[in-house]
């Protein structure tokens, strides 16, 4: 009989908190996996992921869970914490923080820093890349971040332009600020990924969106979602000059 696994969304709480239920073996970990990339696309600055109800049928099944720290670290870099395993020696292979609740998970976190998140529904039309950039400007002045909006507005500009060019599908424009760093991302519901075969002939015509991109941004990548993907880059503050 084929494994099950279930999973439940709580958004009204200080962090995303996804309830599982089932069994973890080697059917549901793509499942499972695809779920908590799901919530992740998002880029919540945390989520809390309560495994009460998941039963554990191969310890190396857990795997997955490591695996997928080390492809969302550097985006969205959101903390993964896990809470209420009946044995929190088999999940520490996972390499995430375990709880024994939410709650003292949810305190561990402490409160959510909101101001430096930015999400905005956008459709692709003309007309979309500006509206990206306007919301970049204004953050980078709330946020005193002057340094970065330029190269923020680049990256934005070529990832909102290859959706209306390509993808043709309703986005998600994602910025945020962790520290000194910015990062800009764009979910949209085409799985075809971008390709990146470095410097383009002066002689060609189009193919310098991820050149530009590969140009400005400290680091960049892609993340494949059940119903599409994320394109996101990473820009650094230049250190301040010294006086």
């Amino acid at each position: 009989m084929p494994s099950e696994v279930r999973h439940l969304v709580d958004r009204g709480q200080p962090y995303p908190l996804v309830r599982l239920s089932g069994v973890l073996d080697d059917e549901t970990v793509t499942p499972i996996r695809s779920a908590l990339l799901d919530v992740l696309a998002s880029q919540p600055e945390a989520i809390v992921v309560d495994v009460t109800g998941l039963q554990v049928a191969r310890a190396d099944a857990v795997s997955m869970l490591r695996e997928l720290l080390d492809d969302t670290r550097d985006w969205p870099g959101s903390h993964l914490t896990l809470c209420g395993p009946s044995d929190a020696g088999t999940w520490k292979a996972s390499g995430w923080p375990v709880w024994p609740d939410p709650a003292g998970a949810f305190a561990a976190l402490g409160k959510p820093d909101t101001d430096h998140r930015v999400s905005i529904e956008l459709e692709p039309v003309v007309g979309a890349a500006r509206r990206s950039r306007e919301v970049i400007t204004e953050a980078c002045g709330r946020w005193e971040q002057p340094e970065l909006a330029g190269n923020a507005c680049i990256v934005a500009t070529e990832m909102v332009n290859n959706v209306v060019a390509h993808a043709r599908t309703p986005m998600q424009f994602l910025l945020a600020l962790h520290g000194g760093t910015m990062s800009v991302a764009v979910r949209d519901g085409s799985p075809s990924m971008p390709r990146f075969n470095g410097p383009v002939a002066p002689t060609s015509y189009g193919g310098r969106g991820l050149l530009l991109i590969d140009s400005v941004a400290d680091r960049w990548g892609h993340l494949l979602l059940a119903d599409g993907k994320v394109v996101w880059a990473r820009l650094e503050a230049e250190p301040a000059m010294p006086v």
